[in-house]
């Protein structure tokens, strides 16, 4: 077994860092869809956006920290525009179901999606790491990109924040409140309204803030956006609804199963991820750790 860990650790940390990074994507869908009970397939389109504005910003050439700092921060605040605007466009028919939500938003990935390819062309465009996180860290006689590393750090000092507004703080507890009793929450005075744009907005920053984070790694391409959302939909899946451990979980074994399905078993890695999901959900119907309320 330690002989086997050893021979994959690479691979394992790569599984992480990937993991990570959905975990920024599924973690802003768990919440709106989950939480808000909107379905926004939009939110792969969001990710390509912030991995755009990085080849922007950053380019092959790669950059400064600061730069790079400056990067996720406009990302940040441009995706929760952008999620505050779709919070607006999908109120109409948020009591319509999840088909019409769905088609909705995908229309918009797709205009969003043309107008990135006629911006920036169909041909893969990679973005090197800041010159300071360029280089390489031994771990266990193991040479591996300290750039990753700091994804994964990144990462999880995200995971422990987004925990600790929903699960600990009042404006956590008032958006689950309005979601279990609105009119409650209402009648103590508080504007729902606001909480669920909210809501929106924060996971559509997140999924902005994943593409600057992601693309020194995953690069920026046309068709990355449907990728990112599928995997990010199968870790909300298997992570369970409304649940920020659960999104964690989840990405983080979808993570697992992407690196060492390539790198053990090539030729069924494509289904070893939905493998995966069909397993969770004969075991765990809900998804490992739902929330409550979207069990």
């Amino acid at each position: 077994m330690l002989g086997w860990l050893g021979t994959n650790l690479v691979t394992i940390i790569d599984g992480v860092a990937f993991g990570v990074l959905l975990f920024t994507i599924a973690l802003g869908l768990s919440l709106v869809f989950g939480v808000m009970d909107v379905l926004n397939l939009a939110h792969g389109a969001l990710y390509l956006g912030g991995a755009y504005l990085a080849v922007t910003v950053l380019g092959d050439g790669g950059g400064g920290l600061l730069v790079f700092v400056l990067a996720a921060l406009v990302a940040l605040a441009a995706g929760a525009v952008a999620g505050a605007g779709l919070s607006l466009v999908t109120r109409p028919i948020a009591h319509r179901g999840h088909l019409d939500q769905a088609l909705l938003t995908l229309g918009i990935a797709f205009v969003l999606a043309d107008l990135f390819s006629e911006a920036y062309g169909n041909d893969v465009k990679s973005v090197a790491a800041p010159a300071v996180l360029g280089g390489s860290t031994s771990i266990l006689g193991d040479s591996y990109p300290t750039y990753r590393l700091v994804v994964i750090a990144v990462g999880l000092l995200l995971a422990l924040g987004a925990w600790y507004l929903i699960e600990r703080t009042r404006v956590g507890s008032l958006v689950q409140a309005s979601v279990a009793d609105p009119q409650m929450v209402r009648a103590l005075g508080v504007n729902t309204t606001y909480l669920v744009t909210g809501v929106f907005a924060a996971g559509a920053a997140l999924a902005a803030f994943g593409g600057v984070l992601g693309a020194p790694i995953l690069s920026a391409s046309p068709g990355l956006d449907t990728r990112v959302l599928i995997l990010g939909l199968v870790v909300v899946v298997i992570g369970g609804l409304g649940s920020v451990s659960g999104a964690l979980v989840g990405a983080l074994l979808i993570g697992q199963v992407e690196a060492l399905g390539v790198s053990l078993l090539p030729t069924y890695a494509s289904f070893l991820t939905f493998g995966t999901m069909a397993l969770v959900l004969l075991l765990r119907p809900s998804g490992i750790l739902a929330s409550g309320r979207a069990a």
